[in-house]
C-alpha cells in the first residue's frame, strides 16, 4: 500500500515522447500531446480521482484477483480517516477491526469479488461459535456487508457483490442457536454506593451526577465550565460532543440543587479545562499515600516516578476509563467484603446507572419526562432504559378488576 503525500502531483512535459505525464503513488500516466486540451483534461481527472480517494490511487476495476485481505486494508486505512470527531477517532474503526477478524481468517486470500452469501454465513457461524451474543453477531455482520458496499463505490468489486450479501438476514430472536445477550438492568443503590471509599472522589462525582441525571458516560465524562449555563435557578448543561450531534440534534442536560451541588466544587477558573481529571486523581492518590506512610523516606525513594513513563493519566477520564474505575472499585469493595464475611456485590458498569435514572424518571414522572430528560428523539428507546413499575400496574389492576 502507498503512503498518502501532501504534494500535489504536477502536469510535466515528457520530452522523449512529447507527452504530458503526471506520476501518482509512484507511477507514470501518459495524458497525450502535451499542452493539448485533451491532456489537460485527462490531467484535471486523474488528479480529481486521485484527490476523492484521500490523495491516493483507486484500485482499478480490471484488478480481479483483489484478495478480500487488500480489500480490508483499504478500507480499515478508510475508516481510520473517516470514523473522526471533533478531531478525535471514534470507537467505530476498533469495532470493523473486530468485526473482520473471522472473515480475514476464513477468507482472507480469497479473491474479494468471490466473497459471497454462503461465506458470510461461514463467517457468521465462526463469530457463533466464539459464543458472540446474538445482537453482536447481526452488528458485525453489518459492518462487513459495509466494507463490500464502500468498495463497490470505490469500483473493486462488482455491485452484484454487495447485492448478494445483502440477501443474508440478520438472525431473529427464538429461530437461532445462539445466546441471546443479557438486557442491562438498573444498579440498586446499595451497591453503587458500596464502592465509595474505594474510587477517587472524581469518579465518585462522576457517579453521583450520572445517577441524578442519567447522562451518557461519555457526557458526564467531558463536563467543562464553559458548557455549564449556571445563570437560572435550573443549570444547563450543553456538552461538547455527545452520541447524536452527527444527526444535528442538540443535547441539553439540566442540573437541579442536588447535582449543583456536587458541580459547585469542581467549577474551575480556567472554563475549557476539564472537571474531572484523571491526572489530579492520581497526583491525590499518591499525595496521600505519603501522608500515611509512617517510616522515614530515603533520598532515593524521594521521587520514584518515572522521567517518560509509557502510560501517564489524561487530563479527561474517557468511558473505558470510568468503566475500568468502577470494575476496580468494585473489585476492592469486594476484597474488602470477603473479609468480613459478607456476600460479593455483582459487577455494574456507567451505563447502568442511566437505566437507573430512567427507570426513577418513569416511575415519578412520566415516559415523555423521562425521554427529555435522557435526550432520546422516540419513547421507544426510553422504553429499552426504563424497567417497568410493576406497582402502577398493580395498582391499575386494583381499581379495574
Amino acid at each position: 500500500m502507498s503512503t498518502p503525500t501532501r504534494r500535489t502531483p504536477t502536469y510535466r512535459h515528457h520530452k522523449p515522447s512529447g507527452q504530458a505525464v503526471v506520476t501518482f503513488d509512484g507511477r507514470d500516466f501518459y495524458l497525450g500531446r502535451h499542452g493539448s486540451p485533451e491532456s489537460r483534461g485527462e490531467y484535471d481527472r486523474l488528479l480529481a480521482e486521485w484527490l476523492s480517494n484521500g490523495r491516493r490511487l483507486a484500485t482499478p476495476t480490471a484488478e480481479a484477483d483483489l484478495s478480500v485481505n487488500e480489500l480490508l486494508l483499504a478500507y480499515l486505512r478508510h475508516a481510520d480517516g473517516y470514523y473522526v470527531k471533533n478531531g478525535r477517532p471514534t470507537v467505530e474503526p476498533g469495532n470493523i477491526r473486530l468485526a473482520v477478524r473471522p472473515l480475514r481468517q476464513l477468507y482472507g486470500h480469497t479473491p474479494a469479488r468471490e466473497f459471497g452469501p454462503v461465506a458470510l454465513k461461514a463467517v457468521r457461524g465462526a463469530m457463533a461459535e466464539a459464543d458472540i451474543c446474538r445482537s453482536e453477531i447481526n452488528r458485525r455482520i453489518g459492518r462487513i456487508i459495509r466494507v463490500f458496499k464502500w468498495a463497490v463505490s470505490e469500483e473493486m468489486v462488482p455491485p452484484s457483490v454487495h447485492q448478494a450479501l445483502q440477501t443474508v438476514p440478520g438472525l431473529r430472536r427464538g429461530r437461532a442457536d445462539v445466546r441471546e445477550s443479557e438486557p442491562v438492568r438498573p444498579v440498586p443503590d446499595a451497591f453503587v454506593d458500596a464502592i465509595k471509599p474505594y474510587v477517587s472522589r472524581q469518579v465518585w462525582a462522576l457517579v453521583e451526577l450520572q445517577r441524578l441525571t442519567g447522562m451518557r458516560p461519555g457526557e458526564v465524562c467531558v463536563m467543562r465550565t464553559a458548557d455549564i449555563d449556571t445563570s437560572g435557578k435550573v443549570w444547563t448543561y450543553t456538552p461538547e460532543r455527545h452520541k447524536t450531534e452527527h444527526h444535528g440534534r442538540e443535547r441539553r442536560i439540566y442540573l437541579g440543587p442536588a447535582a449543583q451541588a456536587i458541580l459547585r466544587p469542581w467549577l474551575r477558573t480556567e472554563l475549557t479545562a476539564y472537571l474531572f481529571s484523571p491526572a489530579e486523581a492520581t497526583a491525590e492518590r499518591r499525595a496521600a499515600m505519603r501522608e500515611r506512610r509512617t517510616t522515614r523516606v530515603q533520598p532515593s525513594q524521594r521521587n520514584r516516578a518515572k522521567a517518560r513513563p509509557e502510560k501517564e493519566p489524561g487530563e479527561v477520564y474517557t468511558t473505558e476509563s470510568y468503566r475500568r474505575a468502577i470494575a476496580y472499585g468494585v473489585k476492592r469493595a469486594n476484597a474488602d467484603r470477603a473479609k468480613r464475611g459478607e456476600p460479593e456485590i455483582p459487577s455494574w458498569h456507567p451505563h447502568q446507572l442511566r437505566h437507573s435514572a430512567a427507570t426513577r424518571l418513569r416511575k415519578e414522572f412520566s415516559l415523555d419526562v423521562a425521554r427529555a430528560v435522557l435526550g432520546h428523539s422516540s419513547p421507544v428507546v426510553t422504553e429499552l432504559y426504563a424497567e417497568l413499575d410493576g406497582a402502577k400496574a398493580a395498582e391499575a389492576m386494583e381499581r379495574v378488576g
